[in-house]
């Protein structure tokens, strides 16, 4: 395994790694990002980095925090890009370290953006997004040949904290057979109301999965219509995931976090043939 490691690229002096920590446990880490956070100088990580990858980095590290959560005093996201710059045009060796992946709703490219204009060479190390590991976790492919060919990603929120207008809602409900929300819970009712005007059923299946992949995951499995009202008396906070489409049926058949814990699994979730085929 430590001569794995060692044939990695090294996290050099003056360089900045831009490095997706995954969904939320340590496991589901990468290797290359591992590989950074024990040859890093300094670590810059956001709010949903676990301590536990946290405490893997090398004794003598410096780690500034620069995480940002909706509603609560962040930093703001010109004065972290500048940071970076600044921390490697003293020689340092600098790991941004994200929740999930820092190119799926992370602001790594507008990050990697400020570092190409002032010169400071950077690598992109992806991570496992929410959208995909912590829908695994609660059960939940995002897609399935019996469901559907086309998944969508969205973020419930634009730069401004509203709901975003540039998303065409009307095509978007009628053309996605599945939809991944990410930063959602705090418009969820709205998002849900256009969808729904849009065409959605009121009754199509809805599942909300807060703190993925870790100790504290809870999985809420609901209705469009009634998705908001659910995650109030739920009491379901951030950071979580929103997946609507008839995928989320199968997490009757594919919670593995379940059947660990006891429960029974049913056979055939969407009430028809499954079929195998040789590949």
């Amino acid at each position: 395994m430590m001569n794995l490691l060692d044939s990695l690229p090294e996290l050099e002096p003056g360089w900045v790694w831009l490095t997706g920590a995954g969904p939320g446990s340590a496991g589901l880490l990468t290797l290359l990002a591992l590989r950074g956070i024990t040859q890093a100088d300094v670590i810059v990580y956001d709010a949903l980095v676990d301590k536990a990858v946290l405490d893997m980095a090398r004794p003598g590290v410096v780690l500034e925090y620069a995480g940002k959560r909706g509603g609560k005093p962040s930093a703001k996201q010109p004065d972290i890009s500048l940071r970076l710059v600044q921390l490697a045009r003293e020689g340092k060796r600098v790991l941004r370290l994200k929740g999930g992946d820092p190119f799926v709703f992370g602001r790594g490219g507008e990050e990697a953006l400020s570092l190409v204009a002032a010169g400071v060479p950077f690598r992109v190390v992806p991570g496992i997004s929410a959208g995909i590991g912590g829908l695994a976790y609660a059960g939940i492919p995002v897609t399935h040949r019996d469901c559907n060919s086309a998944v969508t990603f969205i973020t419930g929120h634009d730069a401004t904290g509203v709901v975003p207008d540039n998303v065409d809602w009307m095509s978007l409900g009628k053309g996605s057979p599945v939809i991944v929300l990410y930063m959602a819970l705090k418009h969820i009712d709205l998002i849900a109301e256009r969808l729904i005007q849009a065409g959605r059923s009121a009754s199509e299946p809805v599942a909300v999965v807060a703190k993925a992949t870790t100790a504290e995951q809870q999985v809420l499995e609901t209705t469009l219509g009634r998705c908001g009202a659910d995650v109030v008396a739920q009491g379901i906070e951030p950071p979580a995931i929103v997946v609507i489409g008839e995928v989320v049926r199968l997490r009757a058949a594919l919670d593995w976090i379940g059947a660990l814990e006891g429960k029974r699994l049913v056979a055939d979730p969407l009430g028809r043939r499954q079929q195998t085929e040789a590949c």
